[in-house]
């Protein structure tokens, strides 16, 4: 995939200029494309629904960058997974530094806004409503990791200092990019059906969604920022972030919002160029077992998930124990020290990701979720459960639990083969969907302290290897789920950061304008442990 999409996007490299000693004049490439020639728009969107799915753009240029993907380092900062050696399965620890950046994408919305004006005649075409919601989603994303960054001027290559604005103002101009981009998407719709009556993107979108599936996308995805801003909502009227989620909610014609599973904007895997992350090649499993604060709370729900994600730890196997007892699932804890984690798993201590279901295919069990129907329930259900809108927090809740179910294909009465870490077949569980629902740890208790931890763990659950940093995110906003925390595997000071320090381009390159945003935000000091405004 990588490798087709370098392909593509070699047409937006600036021109090459071919020199020599001899006498004449210079000649361009003729095999690139000069940055003002006409590029078709679905290559630049090509390039740009990639590097969402990998994390802001050309993550391997940074350092500390990882990709967005399941099953990776971002798996085990969301505390899904435990590395027990450090060589196959990378560190457990939070050893955040300079962050990536958003700057690729910012620069490929530049070119996609401008081609499509040039190309199809119109601000209002379906490539226009996506260049707003990118343009957004690449400033969120930036945001959300550092503070304050710039925005207005942003992306402007004459201007290689542009000013920093207050996350605020970010946060303001980010919505209202996202309240354009659907107003746009809203015009393009009309025509481009009535003249080939499917409303599909023609190329450039790896995600297969038609023109209102992706009005679905940037409504649901707003709807995501405003409850990111849950700390910030009482004491910032002026943002109307409570109004705004309201707005959006009480008018579904205006605002259409996901439907389902089938509405996802999911990354989908094949068995050529874009192969599943674990696979028949892979032979790693051994090394990777699942984490102790996704466990905890399924196999205290007795949640059926549990026999989809995991395989039973052998110690409790040994013990006696069968494959349907939850307490057999063990997860290991991301605050103790790799060493001890080796240790502890090689009494068999710990269960392992699911084999059966993780490694036997190149297509994957399930599409990589970027932004899905059952974060959009829970999402409705915590802004119901904080009196920003009317409804039933409890019916969304419970679209949220049977959505995550329904994705993984999981029915009532179902049978389930539960294998080993090698994939051989242990025996059989019946998957009891009604017992889980009923379960008094699961039954919503209500509009209050004791639904919300309810609301956000079965958020943090759905999120299982998907939605990117949407379960770190949420746990530093909220402090649920209980996170391992204050242990000697978290880093040398023990303690999980709460942002990133600034890429070393920023440094690098706007250092006036760096030191100035460090100072009015941290004390001078880039510090990965201090508040930003978002989390005050």
């Amino acid at each position: 995939m990588k490798l087709n999409i370098i392909k593509l996007t070699s047409l937006l490299i600036v021109a090459v200029v071919l020199g020599g000693c001899q006498k004449g004049d210079l000649l361009s490439n003729p095999n690139v494309a000069s940055e003002n020639s006409n590029v078709p728009a679905p290559l630049l969107l090509n390039h740009l629904t990639w590097s969402m799915y990998r994390g802001g753009g050309v993550v391997e240029k940074a350092a500390n960058a990882v990709g967005e993907e399941p099953f990776g380092q971002l798996g085990r900062w969301n505390q899904y997974t435990v590395s027990s050696n450090s060589y196959y399965r990378g560190n457990n620890a939070y050893s955040f530094s300079n962050t990536a950046t958003a700057y690729d994408m910012l620069r490929y919305v530049n070119q996609l806004e401008g081609q499509a004006n040039l190309q199809f005649g119109t601000a209002n075409s379906v490539y226009g409503a996506l260049s707003k919601f990118f343009r957004a989603y690449s400033f969120v994303w930036l945001t959300q990791r550092v503070g304050d960054i710039p925005v207005s001027e942003a992306g402007d290559p004459k201007n290689l200092a542009p000013k920093f604005e207050v996350q605020k103002e970010v946060y303001r101009k980010s919505l209202q990019l996202l309240e354009d981009a659907n107003a746009t998407m809203t015009i393009a719709i009309k025509p481009a059906v009535s003249v080939d009556n499917s409303g599909t993107l023609v190329g450039g979108d790896i995600y297969g969604l038609t023109y209102l599936q992706w009005q679905r996308v940037i409504n649901s995805y707003r709807l995501r920022v405003l409850i990111s801003l849950s700390k910030r909502a009482d004491d910032n009227a002026d943002l109307n972030i409570r109004q705004q989620f309201s707005d959006i909610l009480s008018n579904p014609v205006k605002y259409p919002l996901l439907t389902g599973n089938n509405d996802n904007l999911s990354f989908k895997y094949n068995a050529t160029v874009n192969k599943f992350i674990y696979n028949p090649d892979e032979t790693y499993n051994l090394f990777e077992n699942m984490g102790k604060t996704y466990l905890d709370i399924t196999t205290a729900n007795k949640d059926p998930r549990t026999f989809i994600t995991s395989t039973p730890a052998p110690a409790q196997l040994s013990g006696g124990k069968g494959v349907s007892d939850f307490t057999a699932y063990v997860g290991a804890s991301t605050a103790l020290t790799q060493s001890s984690i080796s240790a502890n798993d090689a009494t068999g201590m710990y269960s392992y990701v699911n084999y059966k279901r993780y490694f036997t295919t190149f297509t994957g069990p399930e599409p990589a979720v970027m932004i899905g129907y059952p974060e959009l329930c829970f999402n409705i259900a915590e802004a119901v459960n904080r009196g920003w809108v009317s409804g039933s927090a409890a019916t969304w809740y419970q679209n949220g639990i049977k959505a995550s179910l329904s994705f993984y294909g999981l029915t009532e009465g179902q049978s389930y083969d539960i294998g080993n870490v090698k994939g051989v077949t242990l025996g059989t569980v019946t998957i009891k969907i009604n017992d889980f629902l009923t379960n008094p740890n699961v039954v919503y208790k209500g509009d209050n302290t004791d639904g919300l931890k309810q609301i956000l763990q079965q958020k943090y659950v759905a999120f299982f290897e998907n939605s990117a940093w949407e379960a770190f995110y949420n746990w530093r906003r909220t402090g649920i789920p209980d996170f391992a925390n204050n242990g000697p595997g978290i880093n040398p000071s023990g303690v999980i950061p709460l942002r990133w320090q600034y890429p070393l381009e920023e440094q690098n390159n706007n250092t006036a304008n760096y030191k100035a945003a460090v100072s009015s935000q941290y004390g001078g000091n880039d510090d990965v442990n201090q508040k930003m405004w978002l989390l005050k």
